[in-house]
């Protein structure tokens, strides 16, 4: 098989795991984070962007049947893809905080009691449960995941109206009672309680105890909140901050878990304004990527390819478990360098620092997606003639740098600007000036004074474009490497007349 033909067969995966759910299992890297949360010991899973939250989300949901034998119900309270189940939330919100807390209570225990019909969980907890939701409306047969929030959407503010209580009304030919449902949402009165009512609150005991009765644990998870409230950050941060309040009053069922994943940014929204009960919060994990965990990630990518193995006779099974032997492969593949030279890193360092922001943090998506990149331009090289990589390697040292250019593009526009549109403005007058700025030099750019500089810097170093270098009295901000090409920058400080070379 020529080389050509071989590139074309090679696939590095889809940078996104909801595109790839049935062949992620074949090259996920089951780390000791992973392992914590698939035993349970974790609650809430944070992470950068493309950090994989996803990924493990998307795991968790292909090994439904496996949890099962272990006594685990998962259930997902999100699409995987496609439309986000709380798109109506957008452009009609609940108007507070506590709205949404309700809202948050009455979707899960709705999609929870549906998950117990599709396991057809019973006995007298199970069926006080049905029928307290069926009597609502909220519990029907055709409905999916939408339908069940926007049911429960309008539950809450039926119920909100009516200022927690219930109305109770009298047929006048018959005098018999009849209820504008039997859920309340604080805990009804004495005589509410004798006549059939019970609090949203009380419906989650009785799913506790018919979960105990049976032997089942629920987890309920919660991805693509991103997506789901990405139209401001202030309702962004009230639905979250009323999901987590949420999380902190189900503590005390044991049998039902929420298993969140948060993008890193957003939590720290959240908390921005302070947060009681975050000293609550403690079964959560930060995904971080360390060198070696990002080596095997693309090694087990790579050797997910028959084609591959094959062609360089690769033990598939010796190499995962062998950190060296991964190391070896790469660099059957790959050149030892990008830049030669005695001080220049080598080309898997390099790689890792090209995809990093500005918290010297390299997420797996813009990894992947630089593999692509790479790819792609080999391919193109040698179609248009040029000759084979040295080393009988798959890929020459020329296609690197070109490859970068997609990949710092991607990363501005569909994260910087699309996350934080207030500061496109900013950005993008940067386009062709220099990687490292002072205060002064931002302050001629952006046509502001020193201090108004300095504050708009900082906002930009916490979302992760500039890293703030030299002293608190005399800072400077240097742009990573991930953004200078869809930037068009220039290496070099600002105030120096002459560009420097590629930093390491």
């Amino acid at each position: 098989m020529t080389r050509l033909e071989l590139l074309r067969q090679l696939s590095f995966g889809a940078q996104v795991a909801e595109d790839e759910v049935q062949e992620l299992a074949n090259y996920f890297v089951e780390t000791h984070q992973w392992n914590q949360i698939s035993n349970g010991s974790l609650d809430i899973i944070r992470g950068e962007k493309g950090a994989g939250k996803s990924a493990i989300y998307s795991l968790l949901s292909t090994k439904v049947d496996e949890f099962f034998d272990r006594g685990i119900l998962l259930v997902a309270a999100e699409n995987p893809r496609g439309t986000t189940v709380f798109r109506d939330i957008v452009s009609d919100p609940p108007a507070t905080e506590q709205e949404f807390v309700w809202l948050w209570k009455v979707y899960i225990l709705t999609v929870i009691a549906q998950k117990f019909k599709e396991y057809d969980i019973g006995g007298a907890d199970a069926r006080k449960l049905y029928a307290a939701l069926e009597d609502a409306k909220l519990l029907a047969r055709d409905h999916d995941l939408s339908g069940m929030l926007r049911s429960a959407r309008h539950f809450v503010r039926r119920l909100m109206k009516l200022e927690i209580q219930p109305t109770v009304e009298f047929n006048s030919s018959s005098g018999n009672p009849s209820y504008g449902g039997k859920i309340t949402l604080g805990e009804p009165e004495a005589d509410l309680k004798q006549m059939g009512f019970n609090s949203v609150d009380s419906l989650f005991l009785l799913a506790n105890a018919a979960l105990q009765s049976h032997g089942y644990n629920v987890w309920v998870l919660l991805d693509r909140l991103d997506v789901a409230f990405s139209e401001t950050h202030d309702l962004e941060a009230n639905a979250l901050r009323a999901l987590l309040r949420v999380y902190s009053d189900l503590r005390s069922f044991y049998h039902v878990s929420l298993k969140i994943f948060l993008r890193e940014d957003i939590w720290k929204r959240i908390f921005e304004t302070g947060f009681r009960e975050a000293s609550h919060i403690n079964k959560y994990v930060m995904l971080n990527w360390s060198p070696e965990t990002l080596l095997n990630l693309v090694i087990r990518r790579l050797l997910s390819n028959r084609v591959l193995l094959t062609e360089f006779e690769i033990d598939r099974e010796s190499t995962l478990q062998d950190s060296k032997l991964q190391e070896e492969v790469f660099y059957r593949l790959f050149p030892k360098q990008v830049e030669q030279g005695r001080q220049k890193s080598s080309t898997f360092k390099w790689m890792v620092s090209r995809c990093a922001d500005a918290t010297a943090k390299t997420a797996p998506r813009e990894l992947i997606h630089l593999l692509k990149s790479v790819q792609q331009d080999e391919i193109k090289r040698l179609e248009n003639g040029g000759a084979l990589a040295s080393d009988g390697q798959l890929f020459d040292r020329s296609v690197f740098k070109t490859a970068l250019l997609p990949v710092s593009t991607a990363r501005l526009h569909q994260y910087l600007y699309a996350e934080y549109p207030d500061q496109r403005e900013l950005l993008t007058a940067l386009e062709h000036e220099k990687t490292e700025q002072t205060t002064a030099s931002l302050a001629r750019i952006w046509g502001m004074d020193e201090v108004a500089a300095a504050q708009k810097a900082e906002k930009l170093k916490e979302i992760g474009f500039f890293e703030r270098r030299g002293s608190r009295e005399s800072p400077s901000y240097w742009v990573p490497f991930l953004y200078r090409d869809a930037l068009n920058m220039i290496q070099g400080r600002a105030d120096q007349i002459t560009e420097g070379t590629d930093e390491e």
